[in-house]
């Protein structure tokens, strides 16, 4: 038996129960089908076999996830906070016991390459342990003091919340938005993507057989316009932390303003990464076909814009183009295989679709530009030459292994190229010139920047964006200052003169 088909056959015991039992709701601890009795089909984007049956959930499935977070939350949010560590460390290391059938899972359920998502539940892992480790101060603010007054400031759980996650890399993404949100004594319910619900199951599975108690965290599948739209109205929910596209938070902070509902978004980018001519092009290159080509290119901060000075332009897109016809599309489950198919039929038809509008608009396609194959949502990696900005390649976000090139003069020509896009989530700069360096960063519109490197994740450090790229930043203390309120109460140090009114 080769490998591939060893770890298909693994696979395949993994999800066993979701084939026997269907990917339940879980409310309130117990596994429970929707009170209208509807499902729908998961696919595996591999063959466009049916994975499992799924939950439909509806208004009234919300309803009783958000009473179940409800009466969870007075319990949990004072539950002190070295407690509240000591679980969700375990819960950690429960994820950690079963990464491998996290890994394989997430794999047929969303087409991302094994090589990644191996690391997939490690990073979910570790995500709990950071901000486990941050729980116990979480509340501690700080004391001012004036000649009259000392003021001391606290953070408070604000309260049972919603997360919304996307399908691409569901398990990690899960993790970043749900462990922050536990750690800082909230109560969640968790509407995971429709096209990618298994590994939420997973997760609230392993966290309730670590410690978890019931009702802290809550699962409800279903679609956007029924359960997200519940979730994100429903008056008890006082927080929508959400990854996804823009029109999409849009809408939910639409459907939220009427409570007064605290977001945070997560949302799209159109990011570029800016190539000098002093730059070392080895990593440069290296470094942006990583970028783009890697998790199928289905990733927010992928570097899907490719701005070179005109003086390297034609050696750096032969290059890439050489990367991008040497990458090796299939199976996921493959160790060798660097892009899997894409999610689902519906987007590998938006992202192929690109293909016709490039050669309309003038582009030439260097690399790629094609399906892979006959079965599953396969797609070639894709390289766009000879684009400017104003092609619907270079200002629409496509989501998958698919990148524009485009030639730039000088400093000032790459900022207005690179800002001149409604994003502004990631920017990656290439030079050896740090005077440029600090000019560029200043100047870029985006949330995160990283030079003479690819995205290396540091939790403390903030995550987000500008533009339509996002609202709030995760990471560090950011993410508990979204979570909980600050409160501040003032204690009189003296005796002060209080005015007297009418005498």
């Amino acid at each position: 038996m080769s490998v591939l088909q060893d770890n298909i056959a693994k696979a395949t015991a993994y999800m066993a129960h979701f084939r026997d039992t269907g990917v339940l709701n879980h409310i309130d601890g117990q596994s429970v089908p929707a009170a209208s009795g509807q499902t729908f089909e998961t696919i595996t984007p591999t063959d466009l076999s049916v994975l499992a049956t799924v939950t439909r959930g509806g208004a009234e499935d919300i309803d009783r996830a958000v009473a179940a977070a409800k009466a969870a939350f007075p319990e949990w949010s004072r539950t002190p906070g070295a407690e509240r560590r000591k679980i969700l460390i375990k819960v950690a290391e429960a994820i950690e016991a079963r990464a491998e059938e996290i890994a394989f899972t997430e794999c047929m359920d969303t087409g991302q390459a094994l090589r990644f998502m191996s690391k997939a539940a490690i990073r979910g892992a570790a995500n709990f342990r950071y901000f486990a480790d941050q729980a116990p101060d979480a509340e501690n603010g700080e004391v001012t003091r004036t000649p009259t007054q000392m003021n001391t400031t606290s953070r408070r759980p604000i309260g049972p919340v919603g997360v919304i996650t996307p399908w691409n890399t569901p398990f990690m993404l899960s993790t970043w938005k749900i462990a922050p949100a536990l750690a800082s004594g909230c109560t969640v319910v968790h509407k995971p993507a429709e096209f990618s619900p298994m590994t939420a199951k997973l997760l609230v599975e392993i966290a309730e057989s670590a410690g978890l108690p019931k009702g802290v965290l809550n699962v409800v599948n279903g679609f956007g316009e029924e359960v997200g739209k519940r979730l994100t109205e429903h008056p008890d929910i006082k927080a929508i932390a959400f990854v996804g596209e823009s029109r999409t938070g849009s809408m939910i902070m639409a459907q939220g303003a009427a409570t007064l509902k605290r977001v945070h978004f997560e949302l799209g980018g159109k990011n570029p990464v800016i190539v000098f001519d002093d730059a070392d092009l080895d990593r440069a290159v290296d470094a942006a076909t990583f970028m783009i080509y890697s998790l199928n290119g289905e990733r927010c901060t992928s570097s899907s814009r490719l701005l070179v000075q005109d003086t390297i332009y034609d050696e750096v897109c032969a290059r890439v183009a050489d990367v991008a016809k040497r990458i090796k599309v299939g199976h996921p489950l493959d160790p060798d295989t660097v892009v899997g198919p894409l999610i689902h039929p519906e987007h590998e038809s938006k992202v192929l679709s690109y293909f016709d509008k490039a050669e309309e608009e003038g582009a030439t396609i260097a690399a790629g530009g094609e399906k892979v194959g006959d079965d599953g949502c396969y797609v070639a990696p894709t390289l766009f030459t000879k684009a400017n900005n104003d092609m619907a390649i270079s200002q629409e976000e496509i989501f998958g292994p698919v990148l524009t090139a485009i030639p730039f003069k000088d400093e000032d020509d790459a900022l207005r190229i690179a800002n001149d896009v409604d994003y502004g989530l990631a920017a990656y700069l290439w030079t050896n010139d740090l005077n440029r360096a600090m000019r560029m960063t200043d100047e870029l519109q985006a949330g995160m920047m990283w030079v003479n490197s690819e995205n290396i994740r540091h939790l403390p450090t903030p995550f987000g964006g500008v533009k339509a790229s996002g609202i709030g930043r995760d990471g560090g203390d950011w993410s508990f200052d979204f979570y909980m309120e600050t409160v501040n109460v003032s204690f009189p140090r003296a005796t002060h003169k209080i005015p007297k009114l009418g005498g």
